[in-house]
């Protein structure tokens, strides 16, 4: 377990190349919030941070980020996409691009329709080495289907499949639904949902992995990671948050 007050480009040149297992964590959005004045946020800085984190995840390792756009004069800036296909360009694979669907979220007086999701890219540097899959049950568990319409070929051909027996669970679809709202406790202004990183954790890493949240916040993503046996490092530049992702790790583990 090491937290670190600082700026996370500096830290994160300090830790070992191919170290960390799972990167969990949410940037920030464009310039949507300054927290506490000291935000100096713009794509250079974010190319010069997805480079560290190439260098430090393992080969095999995963990166969750979960990220948002700002909407500039009628339009969304579309950082997000961009930031993706960086990762990309630098040799990451985007292994996969999930949902994260927003319960209760908060309507908005705008002539488009309401914002409820925020994107969660999962960037993989080689093959991912652990999926650890969510199952939920299937609608009509141990019926028998015959005669099925199953996957067309290359040459556009429908196979069928004369007989199978529907298991029990199947792997969960990648749209993640949770509730949102701010913990009127903890005082930090974008907090997302334990539960997500519990289930990123969970899908993308083993015990006693490494888990790194670059940008900690109030630690969501610390709490977690303990609550699921894995070790932790979080980097927060704002001291305000770094003492209250301290002080909720503390009494986690004490």
């Amino acid at each position: 377990m090491k937290l670190y007050n600082g700026d996370c480009l500096e830290v994160m040149k300090e830790l070992p190349d191919n170290s960390i297992d799972l990167i969990v964590t949410s940037p920030p959005y464009d310039d949507l919030r300054n927290y506490g004045n000291t935000l100096n946020w713009n794509f250079e800085i974010f190319k010069n941070i997805a480079i560290e984190i190439f260098n430090i995840t393992k080969n095999g390792g995963v990166v969750i980020w979960i990220v948002g756009d700002k909407t500039v004069n009628g339009s969304e800036t579309g950082t997000s996409f961009k930031q993706a296909l960086y990762f990309k360009e630098i040799g990451f694979n985007l292994h996969d691009t999930m949902i994260y669907q927003k319960k209760d979220y908060k309507p908005l007086t705008h002539n488009r329709y309401e914002q409820e999701f925020e994107y969660i890219f999962c960037f993989s540097k080689g093959k991912p080495k652990t999926f650890n899959p969510i199952k939920v049950k299937t609608k009509n568990s141990g019926k028998t289907v015959k005669n099925a319409s199953y996957y067309k070929t290359n040459n556009d051909e429908t196979t069928i499949v004369k007989e199978y027996k529907v298991k029990d669970t199947k792997i969960k679809g990648n749209i993640f639904l949770y509730s949102v709202g701010r913990n009127k406790n903890i005082k930090h202004p974008a907090m997302f949902p334990e539960d997500l990183a519990k289930d990123m954790i969970t899908s993308w890493s083993n015990e006693n992995d490494t888990v790194l949240d670059p940008f900690m916040g109030s630690a969501t993503t610390g709490i977690a990671a303990l609550d699921l046996k894995r070790n932790f490092i979080g980097i927060e530049i704002v001291e305000e948050y770094y003492k209250i992702a301290k002080e909720r790790i503390d009494e986690k583990l004490y």
